[in-house]
């Protein structure tokens, strides 16, 4: 079983999801009960900043232990994982 950059914060990163979660089904309740759209909005912005917070944080991880063990090892598993991170911060920058 490959062990990922996010390894050692797993417990952490589950806990943060488990928030977001829960986020997530506050808004849904701030829906069903029909509450006003400003404050839906605000904690919609709320969830998008926890994610992209997140996202970050994974991405921080990923260039740190996947990327940098791929760099010093060298070779097509180095560019391939250099390119992976690219795009996924190309990604990131887009939404």
């Amino acid at each position: 079983m490959a062990t990922y950059g996010y390894h050692d914060n797993k417990k952490s990163h589950l806990d943060r999801l488990s928030r977001i979660e829960g986020q997530v089904r506050g808004l849904q309740r701030m829906v069903e009960s029909d509450s006003y759209c400003i404050d839906v909005l605000t904690q919609t912005a709320a969830v998008n900043k926890a994610l992209r917070s997140f996202a970050l944080s994974m991405l921080d991880e990923h260039l740190k232990h996947c990327v940098g063990h791929a760099v010093a090892t060298g070779g097509e598993e180095a560019d391939e994982k250099v390119r992976e991170a690219s795009e996924a911060i190309a990604r990131l920058v887009r939404s």
